[in-house]
Formats: structure tokens, sequence, C-alpha cells
């Protein structure tokens, strides 16, 4: 079941990351809890595209991961059966592969499906596409305190 859209603003604004570290501009489509769907369209006008490449700038690996993770991390919070958790970060990879790449002007589309919950730890799988390419599949794991009752 899709979010309604005051839904998917209010899921997006619990990201605690600054505008300048937001890989994800808009979701799409939330399920609380269980999967989400989001963008992030690469502007061109990014610091670090001056030096990744310099003349021919892509969008660093490191962050397509992270886009993921935010993504992962957004549809954790959501679920209204859990308490948020504090302090929700990256935690662990596994299986991360990066068969293409991003470029400015281009739009990334990232889905992240919960995979499984152990107490503060979130297992999460995550797929980055550009239109049709896939650009990144990975397996996270977010760790995160439980809040004291």
């Amino acid at each position: 079941m899709n979010a309604p859209a005051d839904m998917l603003e209010t899921a997006l604004r619990t990201l605690p990351h600054g505008p300048e570290f937001r890989f994800i501009d808009r979701l799409i489509s939330l399920t609380p809890g269980k999967e989400g769907v989001g963008e992030y369209r690469v502007r061109g006008d990014e610091p670090f595209l001056r030096g990744h490449f310099p003349g021919e700038p892509i969008f660093p690996g490191v962050l397509l991961v992270e886009g993921a993770a935010q993504l992962a991390g957004i549809v954790a919070q959501s679920d209204p059966s859990v308490p948020p958790l504090r302090n929700l970060k990256l935690a662990a990879l596994s299986a991360v592969k990066i068969p293409g790449t991003l470029c400015p002007g281009e739009t990334m589309r990232v889905q992240a499906v919960i995979v499984g919950r152990l107490s503060g730890l979130v297992q999460a799988r995550a797929e980055i596409h550009v239109q049709k390419r896939l650009v990144l599949t990975a397996g996270l794991t977010l760790g995160g305190s439980v809040p004291v009752k």
C-alpha cells in the first residue's frame, strides 16, 4: 500500500542529514516499515563533482551507497509498529555491486526493502537504477539505539 502524499513529505523530513548531504530529493512511494522508492537528481553543481572527475564528472559510488542507506533509514523509521531508533546510522555493507554510473543531469531511482530487524539493527536490500540501467545493488545494515521506555 502506498502512503499518501503528506505522509511521503513527513517521512522525507525525518532524514537527519543537512541539505548538502541528502541524496533523496523526493519519495515516490512508501509502504511504512517495509519498502520505499525515492529519487535524487544530480544537478551538476555538487562540489564533489569538480574533483570526481575533472572534465568527466560522475557521481561517486560511495554516495550511491549513502543514498540507498538514507532511503532504507526513511523506510525503517516509518514503521508504525516499531518506535524509531535513535542515532540510526549505516553500520555494515554486503554484496555491494556498482555496475553503472550516474552523471550530471541524470536522476537515480532508489528502491529499498527492509528484510529484517533485530533490536537496534535493521537489514535492507537496495537497488538504484538510472532509467532502465542498474547502477547499484547492496545489502545494508543500519544500527541505532532502541529508545528507553
